[in-house]
């Protein structure tokens, strides 16, 4: 089984891309330096936006999540997991997480990046507040 969503959205002058433990991409429009792990604004959707064939496989234990993001030439390739505790509710926000904590907000779990840990050249593009694609592709035994 398998499902792919694209989102587009935008950098930012204040993005930091520093957080440890997460990442975020965000419809939202503002952001303050406090927004460490926020990477992407102006998303044209956010968890909720979500296509139902791509929630439903999203929200097992034994689901694998790629995510591409690629701003200009400079393009990373995300991995993280699935759960079953994932609601995918919230209107905004896509969160990725090292951890295995999920709320409405969390798109994936035990991600292989975080804010930190993205290349330091994605994160001066967004800064510069390039352009951003977000491929997500969504696997799981069938």
């Amino acid at each position: 089984m398998e499902a792919q969503e694209i989102i587009r959205c935008r950098g930012h002058p204040h993005v930091l891309g520093t957080h440890q433990t997460t990442f975020e991409v965000t419809r939202g429009e503002q952001l303050t330096h406090n927004g460490n792990c926020i990477i992407g604004i102006g998303a044209d959707k956010g968890c909720a936006g979500l296509s139902a064939a791509f929630r439903k496989i999203l929200a097992h234990d034994d689901a694998v999540l790629v995510t591409r993001l690629s701003t200009g030439e400079v393009e990373i390739e995300v991995r993280s997991r699935g759960s079953a505790h994932l609601t995918l509710d919230h209107p905004a926000d896509l969160v990725w997480r090292r951890s295995t904590f999920t709320c409405g907000r969390t798109i994936g779990i035990c991600s292989n990046q975080v804010a930190a840990t993205l290349p330091r050249e994605l994160i001066a593009r967004l800064r510069n507040g390039d352009e951003m694609t977000v491929i997500l592709t969504v696997t799981r035994p069938g």
